[in-house]
């Protein structure tokens, strides 16, 4: 199980009626598909809470494995208690999907969503990949259930969305359905990995690159260099 010790996930009681479940980076660095360990360790951490009211989950995150995404969004789903999705900085390609799980999604309004249809690496004979590729089609018909329950939009147009590989703005989610409040821009950098990004088609370049400075916050700069190497002289 991720190299048996590591986890992507971390849940944490508040108190007795209230609990926590972070991710963050990537979900799942190795495929939850035909495993049945990774995903009985993570709804043991979950029932380990006991009887909550309130569940939130604080998302931000490039996307990962489509079946860890895809496992991970059930088991929400079928959670007793309120869960509140809070998307930090980024939800892209599956952890979008695990965001459909909230029973309310509140955003920053500088958070950004991406949502795509789903896609993995494998490794197999032919009947495996014909397996997968049946499990692939179901995900993503699940997939699209899951946008399609949240939004007015309709099927055609969820599905348009998503093999264009589409970034969502807090703005766009809220038009779209996607999320239900908008919050005050935070301070919480995306979890940008070039590696991972290199990906996907439409990435946008300020989650790739950070800006350059301009010509005057440069010479500010440097004035504080040289002023900094004058005092030390």
């Amino acid at each position: 199980m991720l190299g048996k010790n590591k986890k992507f996930w971390n849940f944490k009681a508040l108190d007795g009626k209230t609990g926590e479940l972070t991710l963050y980076g990537e979900i799942s660095d190795v495929s939850w598909w035909d495993d049945e360990v990774t995903p009985k360790q993570f709804k043991e951490d979950m029932d380990a809470l006991g009887e909550i009211d309130t569940l939130n989950v604080y998302i931000n995150s490039p996307g990962g494995d489509v079946f860890a995404g895809q496992t991970i969004y059930s088991m929400l789903k079928r959670h007793k208690a309120q869960v509140n999705v809070y998307v930090d900085g980024l939800a892209a390609s599956i952890a979008s999907l695990i965001a459909m799980a909230g029973d309310k999604v509140i955003m920053p309004e500088n958070a950004m969503m991406m949502i795509h249809s789903p896609w993995t690496f494998a490794v197999g004979n032919a009947q495996d990949f014909r397996k997968l590729a049946d499990d692939m089609d179901k995900i993503r018909d699940s997939m699209i259930t899951a946008y399609e329950s949240r939004s007015a939009l309709t099927t055609e147009e969820i599905t348009k969305i998503m093999d264009a590989e589409t970034w969502l703005s807090a703005e766009d989610c809220l038009e779209y359905g996607f999320a239900d409040e908008i919050e005050e821009a935070k301070q919480v950098a995306a979890c940008v990995d070039e590696k991972y990004f290199s990906r996907y088609y439409n990435a946008p370049k300020e989650l790739l690159k950070p800006d350059e400075p301009d010509e005057e916050v440069k010479a500010r700069e440097l004035l504080k260099q040289k002023l900094a190497l004058e005092l030390e002289l």
